[in-house]
């Protein structure tokens, strides 16, 4: 949903639904890069995401959706990078008439490996942006900031770990 759509009241009466996400990233030639996929209803940008997972915390749960809908082999941090919201639509339109609102917990996750095979492989596109380009890229405002704040942060994170 852009900041421009309008807002059923429906919307904002429901209770948030909370689903996990994954920031995956890798560095390559000194500079960080986020994988982004297409949604499956309308072929957006998007990053890896869905419902919590009775047997998984959630981080686990945000580098089993990485897995499920991109490929990924990786390790996903413990530590929540963010959040971001949005309206699930049932159809796959902007419109928010019976949208679910959710909030992501997003989690970062260091990509190791792209599996050529994978659950939604031929469900979904897949591309590796900078994360200028990846903020471009993605429609929801909140998610926009949260590339842009964690980012440039990932791969420091990484370095300093490696330092101690």
């Amino acid at each position: 949903m852009k900041r421009t759509d309008p807002v059923s009241p429906q919307l904002l009466t429901q209770v948030p639904r909370t689903q996990f996400g994954a920031l995956c990233w890798r560095e390559r030639s000194g500079a960080v890069e986020i994988l982004l996929i297409t949604s499956r209803d309308t072929g957006r940008w998007v990053v890896p995401k869905g419902w919590p997972m009775d047997d998984r915390l959630p981080h686990d749960a945000a580098l089993q959706e990485a897995w499920e809908e991109a490929g990924v082999k990786g390790t996903a941090s413990s530590e929540c990078a963010g959040f971001f919201s949005y309206a699930k639509t049932a159809d796959g339109t902007s419109s928010t008439e019976g949208a679910l609102p959710c909030i992501v917990a997003v989690y970062p996750v260091a990509v190791a490996k792209l599996a050529r095979k994978f659950p939604e492989r031929a469900e979904r596109r897949r591309k590796w942006f900078t994360i200028s380009k990846a903020v471009r890229k993605v429609d929801e405002p909140e998610l926009q900031v949260l590339l842009e704040a964690v980012g440039p942060l990932l791969g420091k994170s990484k370095a300093a770990k490696a330092g101690k």
